[in-house]
């Protein structure tokens, strides 16, 4: 296989190094990338792989070097800061992007540049990790169930714990508030306003809606208009994520957040392979058309959300080598179909039915 096919950018992170772990298991040869070249050359020198350190602020050597690379792995967070400049690079050299994100942002950035990727000929793939893979899939196969469906709602019910990554994209959202889909239109709303008991799969259990990137994402694969997202979360901590609406302003400013996010930095650890093994997630889903009294549920189990998104970038990354169709902005279950979720180790069936 060719060294210079696949790039992971951001590769010394959490997530990232598991990827690069799991694509040598699998017989690649993957470029690891980053912009710390301290952090990056240890694992390099490991797995025996070329390194690169780049920034992403150097526009002209971050195209020269994607010039003989096919498919960008790209792992490195803030994605609300990283994602369009690689994007962008990755049009420019002709190179197919995914990554990982949940951000909405990101999603809405690929969205945009839709139109200029789909001349260059290349696929803007974000969020091939749990973010948004299982929920996509879901979404898209709850669409086909009703596709006159108005309103979709979606959810999932894990043990597992946040790695540094993921921790700080939450804290990004703590200034924000959480949101939803109105009439095709994403609406910021108060964290912890909406509330409901979901089975997940488990059992009933308390909700609470969150900014989870489906609200963009389902939307672009679905076209239903009203999209919300829930986790389970005990009425005790809702009440708590309720009183920091009061504080969201303190909460965006830089300082507070540079502070929240280097306390991530010194104490949040991702969970070990045999936690992540232990772990499985619940992810459910309603579809409606209340117009016409029609109601859905479908279900999906899978592993853990980190393994997801390990063989999820993976299993899209390989989908992406051997990809002949046309560029643009696509969704995971547009690209690879809603079946993508359940070809995932560790993932069931998706099942749709009445309850």
């Amino acid at each position: 296989m060719n060294d210079k096919k696949i790039m992971i950018y951001g590769a010394y992170g959490y997530t990232g190094e598991l990827i690069a772990r799991a694509a040598v298991a699998k017989g690649y040869r993957p470029v690891l990338a980053g912009r710390n070249a301290q952090k990056l050359q240890p694992l390099a020198e490991e797995l025996g792989l070329p390194a690169m350190a780049i920034s992403l602020d150097a526009t002209e050597t971050l195209e020269r070097m994607l010039g003989d690379i096919d498919v960008v792995i790209h792992c490195a967070g803030p994605f609300s800061a990283t994602a369009e400049p690689m994007m962008r690079a990755c049009i420019a050299a002709g190179a197919h992007y995914q990554d990982i994100t949940g951000e909405m942002r990101v999603y809405q950035q690929a969205n945009d540049l839709h139109a200029e990727a789909q001349a260059a000929g290349v696929v803007l793939c974000p969020g091939t990790g749990f973010d948004v893979i299982p929920t996509d899939c879901l979404a898209a196969a709850l669409h086909h169930a009703i596709p006159t469906a108005t309103h979709l709602t979606l959810g999932f019910d894990s043990d597992s714990s946040f790695s540094p990554g993921t921790a700080k994209t939450s804290i990004e959202s703590l200034g924000v508030g959480s949101a939803v889909r109105r009439n095709g239109k994403v609406e910021i709303i108060e964290h912890a306003s909406l509330t409901r008991k979901i089975d997940f799969g488990r059992g009933d259990k308390f909700a609470v809606a969150i900014p989870w990137g489906d609200v963009v994402t389902a939307y672009y694969s679905t076209q239903i208009p009203n999209i919300e997202v829930y986790i389970p979360m005990s009425p005790r901590r809702a009440k708590k994520l309720k009183r920091l609406n009061k504080l969201r302003w303190l909460l965006r400013m830089e300082w507070v957040q540079n502070w929240l996010k280097n306390r991530v930095e010194k104490s949040v650890k991702g969970p070990s392979e045999e936690k992540r093994a232990e772990q499985q997630t619940w992810v459910w889903g309603e579809v409606r058309n209340d117009r016409r009294g029609e109601r859905k549920i479908g279900r999906v189990v899978t592993a853990n959300g980190y393994d997801v998104t390990v063989h999820g970038s993976l299993a899209v990354m390989e989908y992406l080598l051997s990809y002949e169709g046309p560029g643009g902005y696509f969704t995971p279950s547009k690209l690879c179909g809603p079946e993508l979720v359940e070809k995932l180790p560790g993932s069931g069936t998706i099942k749709i039915g009445i309850d």
